[in-house]
Parts: structure tokens; C-alpha cells; sequence
């Protein structure tokens, strides 16, 4: 029987041939003017659309004119996400309900709004009858990001009308799926963990009085016990992560694949495939694994060995030898991140209740040299600064969180940016995205087989 996983001799030569055939050099971008990656040399996107969902700044104008880097802000549907998070703190409602009911319909919801949103995702909050046994269970895998992407599919075959595009059928389906997602993935995890991993299996049914990040704790944990806090810190991480601009890669998608008019199971799947590559969602267990290595190979109380570390890092000597220091900088924001500076500051918070202040210690000197030494070995355009990542993932270890939903975590929140994504394309596209290539080969002769 043949094996599909083996990369047989004859795919070594024939990947060999692709790759000794690849003749685009870096300095033919410039050479043809193309942005490569969609963006300039100072990390700036180009533009390819207008919202109104969100809105990312990183500079302003100085008095004479000139564009400067200032601190990063982000707003959501004009909303600055540091007075939504200081609001709903505040006022004691669940955050990322608010969030969300915000994103897709354009408004902040009143008290008896807000209510009656959070009713509807709890009557959304549940599986078709056997999905989770023929879905999850009889197909376990090791990827949670698989699972969920396999699943938003084949929720297709369950809607009775799944290609009905109109904005209300595609809200519909936006609430249920974003209703849906936490019991995909943490379900798919108690899968992997029982299949894969030899531990006892259960499935808690969510509880129509917890609000999402309650109820994802709720579920995930055998117990089903958790604190406040815990609940408030998670509830604050996925609004953080529920809309960051329409530029990012699975929001782009999002659009890209909305534009040509297909279903939402279809975009909303091909957004997770977006967002599971390493150097988007997954960079937050990039960082975590980061220190973990780091704890095994140095004295992290000692500054010099820190600031070593950080530099064999850039000189692809330490962790992955991938030559980054992960965590730090991004595409749009040079001085800030503001999502990085709310959740600092509470996950300071929840290290003095979990007794990790050495921990918390450890993180903020990273962020502290880590701009300094790529600096110095970098040719960079922009200021580097502590990314979301760098902090979520630090986040959810302390809150006891598995690796594996990582990733999963933020397709949770952030599927709420990619539904108003969605609508925002349908309602005002109209016609399908097709960026253009420049060809750099030039024409060459057919030659018959034999004379070859």
C-alpha cells in the first residue's frame, strides 16, 4: 500500500526542480515598484479598501506636516478599545458580548439590548444532534485549527439555507457560528486529549446563564470551576482579539473569498485556514515555547544572560534557529500596541494572585531589551514594540490554558471581525477581488518531447 505521507525521492527531485527554476529575485520588487506582501519598507499596508469596522493608527502628523510613529490606537466601529474595555470594566457586563453586538451592527447596545443579544447567543449555543460524535469524535485530530475549520464546513450540510447571502440569513448565521466556535474547539481538544492522549473523556453541555468566556471555562475544564477573574481576564482577551482592521491576513481573506460570492461556511473556513499559519495565529505559542526554552537555557535573573540570549535569537543560535525574537514588533504599530498595553497591565494583576511575579518579571525585561537589540542588528524601518502575542499567550498560561487552544482561542474571538467583515463586502462590494501580477519570465520555444 502506498504511503501519502512520504516524500519519496521522486518529490524530492521534482520540489529540487521547482525551486533551482524559481529565478524572482528580491530586487525585482523594487526594480517593477511591487509591494511585496501587500506593504512598503515601514510595514505599512497598501490600501485596498474602505471600512468601517475598524481602524488601526500608528502615526500622526508633526507641526510640519511630516507623518511620525505615535502610540498605537484602535478603535472599534470609532469606539477606542481603551474606553470599551475601561466601560464594560467598569459597568460589570460581559466585555466581548458588547464587543461583538458592537461590531456588527454599528452601534453600542443599550442594557436591554445587550440582554437580549446575549439571550439569542445562548439559544445559538449548541450543536445539531450527533455532530460531536460524527464530527469530533469519530475523527479526532491533532490540530484543534483542522477540527474547527473541518467542522464550519460541514455545518454547511445542516443549514437549510446555506447559500442565501442576504445580509439577515448571513447575521443569522454569524451569531450562530460565533455562538458555535468555543464548543467546536474546546470539544475537538477533549477529543485530541482522549484519542491522542490516553485521558478521561467528558463533555460538559455550556450553560445558558454564563456568558462566552465563562462558558468556555466552564467546558474545558473537568470541574467546570473558575474564578472571577479568570473569567473577566479571558473575557477581556478575546475582545482584544476580535477585530484588528481589515488589512490583517484572515480578515483579508475573509474579504477576498466573500467577494466572489460564495457561502459564509466557506469564507469563515478559509479565514481559519488564514489564521492558523504560524505567523499569524499561532505566534502567541511561538512565544510562550520562546520562554520556555529560555528558562531551560539560561539564568533568566541575570540581565547579561538575558540580553544573549535575545541577541542568539536574531542570530538564529537559540530556540527554533528561526532568527526572530517572537512577541516583538508588527506590521502596523512601531512605538505601541495597545491591545498589548491592556493586557499587561492585567495580566500584572493576575500574576500577584497566581504567585507568578517572577514570571511577569521575566516578560517585562524581554520587552525591555528586545527593541534595543534589534536595533542594533536589524536594518528596520519603524520602531519595534511588544505585539498582543507577547503577552495572550502568558495570559493563558497562567489562566491553566492548553497550548493546543491557543490558536483556537483567537479564531473564537476574532470570527466576530470576520463576520461584520463579511456583511460589510456584501453590502458594499459588488465585484470580486482580483489583484494583478507583473509575469518576469520571459516567453520561451515549446520543444517536442523527443527533442528534449
Amino acid at each position: 500500500m502506498i504511503n501519502y505521507s512520504e516524500i519519496t525521492p521522486y518529490i524530492k527531485e521534482l520540489a529540487e526542480k521547482s525551486c533551482n527554476n524559481n529565478n524572482i529575485q528580491y530586487d525585482m520588487y523594487m526594480q517593477h515598484n511591487v509591494k511585496r506582501g501587500l506593504r512598503d519598507l515601514d510595514g505599512k499596508g497598501v490600501v485596498s479598501g474602505l471600512t468601517e469596522v475598524s481602524c488601526i493608527n500608528s502615526r500622526k502628523k508633526d507641526e510640519n506636516g511630516n507623518e511620525v510613529p505615535c502610540r498605537g490606537e484602535l478603535y472599534y466601529r470609532g469606539v477606542n478599545i481603551f474606553d470599551l474595555v475601561s466601560g464594560f470594566s467598569e459597568g460589570g457586563q460581559p466585555g466581548f458580548e458588547e464587543a461583538v453586538y458592537l461590531l456588527l451592527s454599528s452601534k453600542l447596545p443599550t442594557g436591554d439590548e445587550l440582554k437580549e443579544f446575549c439571550e439569542q447567543l445562548s439559544n445559538y449555543r449548541s450543536l445539531p444532534p450527533s455532530f460531536v460524535r460524527d464530527m469530533i469524535l469519530k475523527a479526532p485530530s491533532k490540530d484543534m485549527m483542522n477540527i474547527l475549520s473541518r467542522c464550519v464546513l460541514a455545518l454547511y450540510s445542516y443549514d437549510e439555507n446555506p447559500d442565501d447571502i442576504s445580509v439577515p440569513n448571513v447575521m443569522r448565521q454569524s451569531l450562530q457560528l460565533i455562538a458555535q466556535f468555543p464548543l467546536l474547539a474546546v470539544y475537538a481538544y477533549h477529543s485530541y486529549q482522549h484519542y491522542h492522549n490516553g485521558q478521561s473523556l467528558f463533555i460538559h453541555y455550556p450553560k445558558k446563564e454564563y456568558n462566552t468566556a465563562e462558558n468556555l471555562l466552564y467546558i474545558l475544564r473537568e470541574d467546570g470551576k473558575f474564578t472571577p477573574i479568570e473569567a473577566k481576564l479571558l473575557d477581556l482577551a478575546l475582545v482584544l482579539h476580535a477585530e484588528h482592521g481589515g488589512g490583517n491576513n484572515s480578515t483579508f481573506t475573509t474579504h477576498v473569498v466573500t467577494s466572489s460570492g460564495t457561502d459564509t461556511y466557506a469564507a469563515i473556513s478559509a479565514a481559519l485556514g488564514s489564521l492558523k499559519g504560524p505567523r499569524h495565529g499561532g505566534a502567541n505559542i511561538k512565544v510562550v515555547q520562546m520562554f520556555d526554552d529560555m528558562k531551560q537555557s539560561i539564568d533568566t535573573t541575570d540581565d547579561a544572560q538575558i540580553r544573549q540570549y535575545l541577541s542568539d535569537l536574531l542570530d538564529k543560535k537559540a530556540f527554533d534557529n528561526a532568527g526572530l525574537i517572537y512577541g516583538m514588533g508588527h506590521a502596523v504599530y512601531s512605538l505601541s500596541d495597545p491591545r498589548a498595553e491592556i493586557l499587561r497591565e492585567y495580566a500584572k494583576k493576575l500574576s500577584e494572585e497566581k504567585g507568578m511575579q517572577q514570571e511577569y518579571k521575566l516578560y517585562r525585561t524581554v520587552e525591555k531589551m528586545a527593541p534595543e537589540i534589534i536595533a542594533e542588528k536589524r536594518k528596520i524601518y519603524k520602531g519595534v514594540s511588544a505585539n498582543v502575542d507577547f503577552y495572550s499567550g502568558m495570559v493563558y498560561r497562567m489562566l491553566g490554558l492548553p497550548n493546543e487552544l491557543y490558536t483556537p482561542l483567537f479564531a473564537i474571538a476574532r470570527i466576530a471581525g470576520w463576520c461584520a467583515h463579511r456583511i460589510e463586502e456584501i453590502q458594499n462590494a459588488g465585484k470580486i477581488i482580483r489583484p494583478a501580477y507583473i509575469n518576469v519570465k520571459d516567453a520561451v520555444k515549446y520543444i517536442p518531447i523527443d527533442e528534449r
